[in-house]
């Protein structure tokens, strides 16, 4: 993981949609795309995800931020439980 990666997921416009639905799932007193913006970075940093998010972009795979092949809602519900939780 390179921290270049980690910040390219973080800014990942359709990544945040998907944080931020996420969110909104889990904790029904925070405005979820707020909650997103505020935690965006945390939540690339989640082990695995910034060389999950650079394999696609060597892949062109296109809009990495939204496939959830390349970083499933599965994991994401994890490191929001997990962010959630601090």
């Amino acid at each position: 993981m390179s921290l270049f990666d980690q910040s390219m997921l973080a800014r990942d416009g359709d990544f945040n949609l998907r944080l931020a639905a996420c969110v909104s799932n889990e904790d029904h007193t925070v405005n979820p795309l707020q909650w997103a913006g505020e935690h965006q970075w945390q939540i690339a940093a989640a082990p695995g995800f910034a060389d999950a998010y650079s394999s696609a972009l060597a892949g062109d795979v296109e809009n990495p931020g939204r496939d959830p092949a390349v970083i499933s809602d599965a994991q994401i519900l994890s490191a929001v439980q997990a962010e959630l939780a601090v």
